[in-house]
């Protein structure tokens, strides 16, 4: 039996569908796993992690001595 014709061009920058499938997975479990290990707990379970606020980048760059003396203020 002949091939059917497929118009659609190949390409080259697609992932891989079963590369993809696996990390979907891989996602799906660490969710779950996330959610086991949280239960009951009242926020939900999340994927990404946030990016640092400016109060979490003006504190790293600070002295030790700094970080000493604002526990006492």
């Amino acid at each position: 039996m002949a091939q059917k014709f497929d118009p659609a061009a190949h390409d080259k920058h697609a992932e891989d569908p079963r590369e993809a499938a696996k990390a979907d997975r891989e996602t799906h479990e660490k969710l779950k796993a996330g959610l086991v290990d949280t239960f009951p707990a009242s926020d939900p379970v999340s994927a990404a992690q946030p990016a640092p606020s400016k109060v979490d980048a003006e504190t790293e760059n600070r002295s030790l001595w700094d970080k000493v003396l604002a526990v006492f203020r």
